[in-house]
């Protein structure tokens, strides 16, 4: 089957088995490798891309349900929201060991493109199944606190 998206702005095209999870074609046939393979059933969050703006665990997404999609990974995060988190995140020194944040970062840069200024619940639900082994969520939620209020909003 030959599926037709766009992957960081740019048109791609995959011909493979259409249950092809989107994480593997994204990491083996496009060569991002900053989205990471965690637990291959989306509990973990680390695999996190946006699709059409949403994020969505990719290694449990189809090839075959992104046809014609826009698909955006750490690699192409370049929102207003995505720059500010970034920032904010070496600031805070949020990462220890690193290995979740790219699903943290397109976790949290979607959660500041809905909602300007984020209260701890709202932070709670957009990051609920983001998973970090090295436990550094009170750091995260600062970081997505300062990058909103950066961004604009009163944090």
């Amino acid at each position: 089957m030959s599926v037709e998206f766009e992957l960081n702005g740019k048109p791609i095209a995959y011909d493979g088995p259409a249950d092809t999870p989107l994480l593997w074609v994204v990491r083996e046939s496009a060569g991002l490798t900053g989205t990471k393979y965690g637990c291959g059933v989306a509990q973990c969050g680390a695999c996190t891309v946006h699709l059409d703006g949403s994020p969505r665990r990719s290694c449990v997404t189809p090839i075959s349900m992104v046809a014609r999609r826009a698909v955006t990974t750490i690699e192409g995060a370049s929102s207003k929201a995505a720059k500010a988190l970034q920032e904010a995140w070496v600031e805070l020194d949020v990462p220890q060991c690193g290995f979740c944040q790219s699903g943290q970062l397109m976790s949290a840069a979607a959660l500041l493109e809905w909602v300007e200024n984020p209260s701890d619940d709202d932070i709670d639900g957009a990051m609920a199944g983001n998973i970090c082994r090295c436990a550094t969520y009170q750091r995260i939620r600062k970081a997505i606190k300062l990058a909103a209020s950066r961004m604009g909003a009163k944090a």
